[in-house]
């Protein structure tokens, strides 16, 4: 069960489109997604390179622009410390990619996901000052590392932190929030409150390549070297699922665009192993393909070996490395199927089902899957979801919320009982006692804000949008909101009271409904659905008969009516070209 709602954004529709001379159509969609800013409209029609943000508008890039370049100038001996997912992976390749280019001297630890946990700790300190580091770097974390950096700092090191993640606070005793504070040389973060860049949702490798621009420009290099490393940025951009708005979807589109003619050895070798070689590479496959597949040795390996895929020279070595990266991915696939299977069995098998926040403890997930099982969970029961397991020291999980529960700020309210957690309102990372598992799950559901009525999942429809509007220029104007992602969704349209002249199952597996539908002015039009199928059926017997769903498939007249959801695109078949739309929801009767 789902609940439609039509958005009803105010604006002066008119005014914008005479202005960006674009259609009302298209401005409508533009304010549905919050786009209502001039400069923010501006920036998403026109996506130019002119358009990124001035870096030294961020809080402490300049200063920590210039402190690398007088440790790189002066020989001193650089450590970058990152993380192992893809954001992570990507801005340890720029940065050490970029510092290299300026002659310094530099590495690179990535702390292990199992071994480790996330971000700097102490041991990482403690071997960068035994070995004779004299600056550590961090990317994509270290704004929670208040003990780890005063320890850097006690040992007489240098410390730039280069963060995208919230801010760590404490509540105080007028319930007021107080943010921490690092005792770094330079924290590089454009979500610090005093921050006045002017656009705070960047990954970390967003904030790397703005860092990386203000270091190059120290050192004379043209702003259009650093261009180049947006291919990287791109990829770090999609996977991390940031807003592709303002300068994300500037970065995204040039990026796609470097990523389709990439001359990096090991992309390339990796696009090749993931079957994707002879395809326009876009959103999907960064974020189903590639992102996964680089992902994949952080969790089950060292995320060191995709690392070295980027940095690889060696074609042999780069198939080598892309093919073990592959099948390490399908090996993460397998066992996320059986966890989430084993863990909607204990849900539906014990009275976890009726809570409104799912907490379960499930010791055979390998630790490194918790995040995707517990969002393949969210999906299925449209909860805010945490799945806990057994890691090195004590019990390591992963959360995933839903709209309008900050799962960052409520686990902030139990911090009592963790030992550590981070992330942000719809994901977070923690760890625990495993006495303390029951309790966190009481104090979650102990006077939660959420209602029934907020776990029923909800659709929001762009417009009413009749068939017989649908044409070949209104869909190329669709295609001018592209890459479509997170902040920028792909459009979803209703129609109502359609009939259905005629109905086909195809393919190999017979899991693709093909429907032939006509609207009450005649407007008749193809569609595509790709859900269950067997679900539809049963929907169709239940409220009009076996008879009726029979009608459908032999093309006779019946008496259905169907309400859809849907995205209209041009389909080509066998030299043929046809407007036709995919159904992303229906209600019957």
């Amino acid at each position: 069960m789902e609940k439609w709602f039509i958005r009803n954004k105010s604006a002066d529709y008119k005014k914008i489109a005479a202005h960006f001379k674009i259609s009302e159509f298209l401005a409508k969609l533009l304010v549905n997604r919050d786009i209502n800013d001039y400069r923010l409209i501006d920036s998403f029609i026109s996506s130019n390179l002119d358009k990124l943000h001035n870096p030294k508008t961020m809080k402490d890039l300049s200063k920590g622009a210039n402190i690398l370049k007088d440790k790189i100038i002066n020989k001193n001996t650089i450590r970058i410390v990152g993380d192992y997912d893809v954001d992570g992976v990507i801005s340890i390749y720029l940065l050490y990619t970029a510092i290299k280019q300026c002659g310094g001297d530099v590495d690179y630890v990535i702390p292990n996901r199992v071994d480790d946990g996330y971000g700097i700790n102490n041991e990482i300190v403690r071997q960068a000052k035994e070995q004779g580091i004299d600056t550590i770097i961090t990317c994509d974390n270290g704004i929670a590392a208040i003990e780890q950096v005063k320890l850097a700092k006690e040992l007489g090191l240098t410390v730039i932190v280069t963060d995208h993640h919230d801010l760590p606070f404490i509540v105080d005793e007028s319930g007021e929030r107080v943010y921490l504070s690092l005792d770094a040389d330079a924290v590089i973060n454009p979500k610090q409150q005093d921050c006045s860049y002017a656009f705070e949702r960047l990954c970390g490798a967003a904030v790397v390549f703005k860092l990386i621009q203000e270091l190059y420009s120290l050192f004379n290099i043209p702003i259009e070297a650093t261009y180049d490393l947006l291919e990287y940025t791109a990829i770090a951009t999609i996977c991390d699922v940031v807003d592709l708005v303002d300068e994300n979807r500037i970065i995204v589109k040039k990026g796609l665009e470097l990523i389709n003619r990439s001359q990096n050895i090991g992309l390339k070798a990796l696009i090749r192993e993931t079957g994707i070689g002879n395809k326009e590479i876009g959103i999907y496959h960064i974020g189903f393909v590639i992102g996964p597949s680089i992902n994949a040795s952080g969790r089950l390996d060292s995320a060191l070996k995709s690392l070295e895929l980027l940095l690889c020279e060696d074609e042999e070595l780069a198939t080598i490395l892309a093919k073990e990266l592959r099948e390490l991915n399908e090996e993460r696939k397998q066992m996320t199927v059986e966890g989430v299977e084993k863990i909607i069995n204990t849900i539906e098998h014990s009275d976890i089902k009726n809570d409104k926040v799912l907490v379960i403890y499930e010791p055979e997930v390998h630790e490194s899957i918790a995040g995707i099982i517990a969002g393949r969970i969210k999906d299925r029961f449209n909860k805010p979801t945490i799945v806990l397991t057994n890691g090195k020291e004590g019990i390591k999980g992963s959360g995933r919320s839903i709209e309008g529960y900050n799962m960052f700020e409520e686990l902030s309210e139990c911090k009592d009982i963790l030992l550590r957690f981070g992330g942000h309102p719809m994901a977070a990372g923690l760890s625990l006692e495993y006495e303390n598992i029951h309790i966190l799950r009481e104090k979650l559901n102990y006077n939660i804000k959420l209602t029934d009525e907020d776990l029923i999942p909800r659709v929001y429809i762009d417009m009413h949008l009749p068939l017989e509007y649908i044409n070949f220029k209104l869909i190329d104007e669709l295609k001018l909101l592209e890459p479509f992602g997170k902040g920028n969704n792909k459009p979803i349209f209703g129609e109502k009271s359609l009939k259905i002249n005629r109905g086909f199952r195809l393919g190999a597996n017979r899991n693709v409904l093909k429907l032939i539908l006509e609207s009450k002015t005649k407007s008749v039009m193809e569609s595509i659905y790709f859900g269950d199928i067997d679900s539809f059926e049963k929907l169709i017997i239940t409220n009009y008969g076996a008879n009726e769903l029979e009608k459908i498939y032999r093309g006779i007249d019946n008496d259905i009516n169907i309400d859809i959801l849907y995205y209209p695109s041009i389909n080509e078949y066998n030299g043929k070209t046809n407007i036709q739309i995919t159904i992303q929801s229906y209600r019957i009767g």
